[in-house]
């Protein structure tokens, strides 16, 4: 009986939420190599770099944006590392990519092109973000009930050479449909491990309630979030340009411990506002440091060193890097790539698993003839 309500919820969760699936998990194949790719076909991803040059500071880069471009305010810069354009912002649809080095302006770009399409996709489904995140989240955890319930149906019956054979080897030269069952149930095996890692770190996004049981289970204890406010009553003459370029410099050599030469700096808006400066980009995971705008002492709204990180904060931290594949460099990225690809197969593998078998009950139906009598 457990058996038949197993295959039961596996056979009719697959079929509601296969589409989902489908999309997500195809969106996620091409968004593993969304950075690799765009430095490939995008030439202003890339800065000249002559002998002996080094990064200009932030406001330097922010006045000559700012001169070009009068009409809008800059509120960051991102510096993507040596050899490497650095990016500002201009409102919510425009990106200016900046040679770091000597401030030329290298290219204007809607930030919505082709991989923006494809996150939106991935995220949300095309539709409005707050719809499509709960639809994602509920399939994401539907599908991670799909990961149990399909190693259930996957277990041989026999440990012997025959059952592990069936298990494990994707028989190529067999008919479609024992082609197509193998391709369903043993490519889903294989994919088994990180497809469980991408559904959980998921759902780790997708919902509150699952990360902070997660975190509360791994022994973190929940604390209200600290606001990160400027000390107005140490305001002195300072200048906030010269205090912006000061808490890069230190982002770079004191703060900064992995890629020290990636870094964002925002300018602050309002007198009480901290100094930004996102450093640590590495792995899939950065560390989020605010500075007092008039001391530069770090604040404690700021984010501890990955090396100072209990075991919850670190899965929290850590989250991210795991989901996208970014903890492993190029090797698992490549792993990624095909376990999503293979995901993005099993809705359809299994579909034309279930409809063979529809098929072959309705033939397995006797036709009742009538009887002739003969005169």
């Amino acid at each position: 009986m457990l058996k038949k309500l197993n295959a039961w919820l596996h056979l009719w969760l697959g079929l509601i939420s296969g589409i989902i699936v489908l999309v997500v998990s195809i969106t996620g194949c091409i968004l593993v190599f969304e950075q690799e790719i765009k430095s490939l076909i995008y030439p202003w991803l890339h800065a000249e770099k002559t002998n002996g040059a080094a990064y200009l500071p932030p406001s330097k880069i922010h006045d000559e944006v700012q001169k070009a471009f009068p009409q809008n305010e800059v509120h960051s810069i991102w510096y993507h590392g040596e050899g490497r354009s650095a990016h500002l912002s201009l409102g919510s649809d425009s990106l200016v990519y900046v040679n770091p080095y000597s401030s030329e302006i290298l290219a204007v770009v809607d930030h919505e092109d082709f991989f923006h399409f494809i996150r939106d996709g991935h995220l949300y489904l095309w539709l409005p973000p707050e719809i499509g995140r709960t639809i994602v989240s509920w399939a994401t955890l539907v599908f991670f009930v799909l990961l149990i319930t399909g190693i259930v149906l996957w277990w041989p019956k026999r440990w012997n050479k025959k059952g592990i054979e069936q298990s494990f080897t994707v028989r190529w030269k067999a008919r479609f449909k024992r082609l197509n069952y193998d391709l369903h149930n043993v490519l889903g095996f294989y994919a088994l491990i990180i497809a469980a890692i991408v559904a959980f770190t998921g759902l780790m996004m997708g919902f509150s309630w699952f990360n902070k049981t997660v975190f509360s289970l791994a022994g973190g204890e929940i604390k209200p979030r600290v606001k990160a406010v400027s000390d107005t009553t140490l305001a002195s003459n300072t200048v906030m340009f010269n205090q912006v370029d000061k808490a890069w410099q230190m982002g770079m050599t004191d703060i900064g411990e992995h890629n020290k030469d990636q870094i964002i700096v925002h300018f602050p808006d309002e007198p009480s506002e901290a100094i930004y400066v996102c450093v640590d980009m590495y792995m899939g995971t950065w560390r989020d440091v605010y500075l007092d705008q008039y001391t530069l002492q770090e604040l404690s709204a700021s984010n501890p060193r990955i090396r100072d990180l209990d075991k919850a904060t670190w899965i929290r931290r850590m989250n991210y890097g795991l989901h996208v594949g970014e903890t492993g460099g190029l090797t698992t990225k490549v792993l990624y790539f095909l376990a999503s690809l293979i995901c993005g197969s099993l809705p359809v593998t299994g579909f034309l698993v279930w409809w063979g078998k529809k098929k072959k009950r309705k033939k397995s139906i006797p036709v009742k003839r009538p009887k002739v009598q003969v005169v």
